[in-house]
């Protein structure tokens, strides 16, 4: 009997054992880990490859270190002009064929400029990465500047503004007004897409020194996700980046901003809006700070989400709406830009509701959130936040995944942080969130920015 029972013990525990080693299995094979190989070129290019061969794509992704943030004075919209200009043509392909390149391999392509960045991307069948490695390091070598090709992007940018802004209601709310209207620094606090008197105002010298001091690859990163053979790569790039010169780059102006001491509060009217909006905004904390991912986690709690608390409070209790909209940076996510930030929700709403019952329903769900905050609240944040970065990471053919491998290039000298992100909110603690609400969310660090619209005032005395 004594032999019986050890026998089965020592099953037990060798069962045991193997169930340990198979759930420990199991979890490692759930978590999203991505494979990340950095290293950078004589000439400074950062280079991250991330190899992903479940679909025959791969991506190039290029960010230079230059957004309209830190654009010339005199010059607003400069860097979004400048990006256009960066498909006119280069040494090897003239006006307009690098988008046909693409496009003729299978391939989409497009280009933006950010607050902190100017980025462009090609998605293309694999077998046409070389290809696409050639092409961008073809026009980080040289563009084709001509007066010509000014002129044309000019009126181009000129008519975006018009199309976009303009002549659209509710053009250019909140995104760009309330950076002009909450921010002091003017860095941070410029008419991004363009004044049209300074978007004329452009010359060729100007394109030539952009391209000059920002184009070079000791200012950019380069990322490659998808389908391919990762020393075969590190040729291809050598041999097309590696001969690039590098460049001086020039002092990064002061972006911080002041501490905000009062509350702001502006109308903007709008001739082409028909019912009134509210935008809401406060300054975020620094990056990479326990209180910058807290604010994370509570634009989790607050707007994201039929549960978020502002959308119960505003939609499901008062009535008030039906388009709670928020987040970190509305021209990107909470990871891809370095400089100030505003967190900041918008919505419209009837005019027989006053701003002064919207405020006030805004303090109760403060006060809620206040009140009812702990662990729980903050674990189903983390669940969110971790889904949509899943999402964001694997989505598009890995699109998400080269944007915030360049971006931890670019702003951290590490795109390794792809992969610690989730450890990093989980930190958090109700005492973290309890300080930043105190801090952040304070009402002498919030701007709001309301929509007059005169459309519908019009249409009433008629």
């Amino acid at each position: 009997m004594k032999h019986s029972f050890k026998a089965f013990f020592l099953a037990m525990v060798v069962l045991a054992v193997g169930c340990k080693e198979k759930a420990e299995e199991k979890q490692a094979a759930s978590e999203f880990k991505v494979p990340v190989e950095y290293y950078k070129l004589d000439n400074g290019l950062k280079v991250i490859l991330s190899q992903d061969k479940t679909s025959p794509t791969a991506i190039v992704a290029v960010y230079y270190n230059i957004g309209f943030r830190i654009e010339p004075k005199d010059r607003t919209g400069f860097a979004h002009l400048f990006e256009h200009m960066m498909f006119q043509g280069s040494k090897n392909l003239g006006k307009m064929e690098f988008i046909k390149l693409v496009q003729q391999n299978g391939g989409v392509l497009n280009g933006s400029t950010r607050f902190d960045f100017t980025n462009y991307f090609e998605i293309v069948p694999s077998h046409k990465l070389e290809t696409m490695l050639w092409a961008e390091a073809d026009r980080m070598r040289g563009l084709d500047i001509t007066q010509e090709n000014l002129t044309n992007q000019q009126g181009v940018v000129k008519n975006e503004v018009k199309v976009n802004v303009l002549n659209q209601p509710y053009g250019g709310f909140p995104w760009l007004d309330m950076p002009q209207f909450a921010n002091n620094n003017w860095y941070n606090a410029h008419n991004f897409y363009g004044d049209l008197e300074d978007l004329d105002a452009a010359n060729l010298e100007d394109v030539e020194q952009f391209f000059k001091t920002y184009y070079a690859p000791n200012n950019a990163a380069l990322a490659v996700v998808g389908d391919f053979e990762i020393e075969e790569a590190k040729a291809w790039i050598e041999k097309y980046f590696g001969d690039i010169p590098a460049a001086e780059l020039p002092p990064q102006p002061d972006i911080s901003e002041p501490r905000q001491e009062m509350e702001k509060d502006s109308v903007k009217n709008d001739p082409l809006a028909n019912k009134p909006a509210i935008a809401i905004a406060y300054h975020m904390p620094e990056r990479n700070t326990p209180e910058y991912y807290a604010m994370g986690l509570l634009d989790q709690i607050l707007v994201q989400g039929d549960n978020g608390l502002l959308v119960q409070k505003l939609e499901k209790e008062k009535g008030f709406t039906s388009d709670v909209n928020g987040g970190i940076n509305y021209l990107g996510n909470m990871f891809n830009y370095k400089g100030p930030m505003l967190w900041m929700y918008d919505f419209t709403y009837d005019q027989e509701t006053s701003k002064e019952e919207i405020l006030a329903a805004v303090d109760e769900a403060m006060v809620d959130l206040k009140q009812n905050l702990d662990q729980e609240m903050i674990d189903k944040a983390i669940i969110k936040i971790r889904s949509q970065l899943y999402d964001d990471i694997g989505g598009f053919f890995g699109l998400g995944r080269a944007d915030l491998l360049c971006s931890f290039a670019l702003f951290d000298d590490d795109p390794e942080r792809i992969n610690s992100i989730e450890e990093e909110f989980k930190k958090i603690t109700p005492e973290i969130v309890s300080r930043t609400i105190d801090e952040y969310l304070r009402k002498t660090n919030r701007s709001i920015l309301t929509v007059n619209p005169l459309l519908a005032e019009n249409e009433k005395t008629k």
